[in-house]
């Protein structure tokens, strides 16, 4: 996912010679993955380690990118995509020029043919294990889990520690192989299966509002620039919507306006900045995103019904 062609195909022509022969009434004697991928501002800062096994191929990427970076990917072959991270990466992912973004994702499956374009929300890094496949060995895994055809579009699955558990002992074992193939086969059953489960497929919005993923990426570049104000339209832009189709959808799902919600997580933050008894107010103000201290103290009286100052005071 996050080099280019020439990368993939440099992986394909040594898996070719360091493959050992698969079982054909399984698949193919060897698989080759391959892909189309155009990226932009993003630098791995590992080397590729991947490992083969039964009809995929597993490997694993560290990279550095700026803020608007990404790519965009397309791949005849089906693949799965589990990030690494503590926390999943601020990136937006489409499967359409003009579809709607996914936030929040810790991992995904792509099937084979569909176009993905991605987008970074912040300079970050970031780690991912991808699994591409072919896909007769695939039809084969998802039958073994009770998944009777290969999905047609793009699964997206939200946060998960088990995914993240189960998707670094993956890494591990192919960045530093420790234990037979066995093992990252059931690890990759496992990780098929947490992310195919119909019931763990909640990525779809309620009517009109915002899905989970959506929230979870507001909620987390709210939180990561609290210090600084931000427009209804930078998180609009999140979520790939018009800042007035948002703005519907935000209140229907939070119950709140964007405006009213942006000052609440002001007023959460400058709160918990406030048990420092030793800390200005007009610097507690400067460092959630007010003007200054007057701006603080108006949005503060209409949220929580004092000043801030008689509000510290009571606290003590």
């Amino acid at each position: 996912m996050s080099e280019n062609g020439f990368r993939i195909l440099e992986l394909s022509q040594r898996v070719v010679m360091s493959s050992a022969p698969l079982s054909k009434s399984y698949v193919p004697q060897v698989f080759v993955p391959r892909m189309e991928a155009q990226t932009r501002n993003l630098r791995t800062i590992k080397p590729l380690r991947f490992r083969p096994l039964s009809g995929a191929i597993a490997d694993v990427w560290h990279v550095d990118g700026d803020q608007g970076g990404g790519g965009y990917y397309t791949a005849p072959d089906p693949r799965l995509v589990v990030f690494l991270d503590d926390t999943p990466p601020l990136i937006a992912l489409r499967t359409g020029e003009g579809a709607t973004a996914q936030f929040g994702t810790r991992a995904f499956f792509v099937p084979a043919g569909t176009p993905l374009w991605s987008k970074l929300g912040k300079a970050q890094r970031l780690s991912h294990i991808d699994f591409h496949f072919d896909a007769a060995a695939l039809q084969t895994r998802l039958g073994a889990i009770g998944v009777s055809e290969l999905p047609r579009r793009v699964m997206f699955a939200p946060e998960d520690s088990v995914l993240l558990t189960l998707s670094r002992l993956a890494a591990s074992e192919v960045e530093t192989p420790q234990r037979g193939t066995m093992v990252l086969e059931g690890l990759l059953q496992s990780l098929l299966g947490a992310v195919m489960d119909p019931l763990s497929q909640n990525a779809l919005p309620a009517s009109g509002g915002l899905s989970p993923q959506h929230m979870t990426a507001v909620r987390q570049y709210m939180a990561q620039n609290i210090f600084r104000p931000v427009g209804v339209g930078e998180l609009a832009d999140l979520a790939g919507l018009s800042e007035s189709w948002f703005s519907r959808a935000f209140k229907q799902t939070s119950g709140l306006s964007p405006q009213r919600w942006i000052a609440e997580c002001r007023v959460v933050a400058a709160k918990e900045m406030m048990a420092d008894p030793g800390r200005p107010l007009a610097d507690i103000a400067a460092a959630t995103g007010f003007s200054d201290q007057a701006h603080l103290s108006r949005v503060f009286r209409r949220s929580v019904g004092v000043p801030p100052s008689q509000w510290r005071r009571d606290i003590q």
